[in-house]
């Protein structure tokens, strides 16, 4: 049976990675989804993967750091398909990496930008669309990094990916007595354009994979599959967690 049968869901970050993943299936599982990235033409590709598969879709092109573009994407969602249920808020950058005291002020608040004020302003439009359909689901993407442990050089990527878990948590204290669920997962590595980016060597890769107790990174359609789980029915009583989707990378030592 699908899961998200009758649901209309926003995914930003869409165009590549997680996200990706997470719009085809959730459009698999039965859910109109509105797609939104960046890049244009990925996220044309993607539509038609989607329509090819049998799913409804619409998309729109933006930069998530806007605070009208969150809010064309809740009028796209109702326009077309009449509702709002889910929001997948995804999207995210590395940021400027290296020593913490070389990082650019510019740097550090483009990462704020991206990966924690996109969520907030994600979540501030989206959260009075789902009121009226009594309740929703809100998923951030945040991260192990700054949770159970960091790497040199991250500190603006950590500080904000952690600070979706702070908003979370208030955000799930907020409105969860209207029945909105807020909720984040923490992926470990992910085999994306990004953590290639990252890790382009074969020595990077290893030592990467030898964090995880699986011994191995995710592909994108496993942290779908966690994404889906907290969007839908299934986790109905479930909010205001840090859901690590890690592969054991939290509790590794070997």
């Amino acid at each position: 049976m699908e899961r998200l049968t009758g649901k209309v869901a926003i995914v930003t970050g869409a165009s590549a990675g997680i996200g990706r993943a997470t719009a085809k299936l959730f459009a698999a599982e039965g859910a109109k989804v509105v797609i939104a990235a960046r890049r244009e033409a990925e996220l044309e590709t993607l539509a038609a993967e989607i329509v090819s598969e049998g799913g409804e879709v619409a998309f729109l092109a933006g930069d998530v750091q806007s605070d009208d573009f969150a809010k064309a994407l809740v009028a796209l969602a109702v326009s077309r398909f009449g509702r709002l249920d889910i929001a997948y808020n995804n999207a995210g950058t590395l940021g400027e990496m290296g020593p913490t005291t070389g990082v650019s002020e510019a740097g550090w608040s483009a990462a704020l930008a991206t990966n924690l004020t996109s969520a907030f302003l994600g979540a501030k439009h989206q959260i009075p669309e789902m009121l009226k359909q009594g309740g929703g689901s809100i998923i951030f993407t945040s991260t192990f990094v700054g949770y159970s442990f960091a790497f040199p050089g991250t500190a603006a990527y950590a500080a904000s990916k952690a600070g979706l878990i702070g908003l979370t948590q208030a955000l799930a204290a907020e409105y969860g007595p209207q029945g909105v669920r807020v909720n984040a997962v923490l992926p470990g590595a992910v085999d994306t354009p990004m953590y290639r980016g990252m890790n382009d060597t074969a020595e990077s890769q290893a030592f990467v994979t030898g964090l995880h107790a699986l011994k191995r990174v995710a592909r994108p359609e496993e942290l779908a599959r966690s994404v889906l789980y907290l969007a839908s029915d299934d986790s109905s009583f479930v909010t205001g967690t840090a859901s690590l989707v890690d592969g054991g990378a939290s509790i590794t030592r070997t």
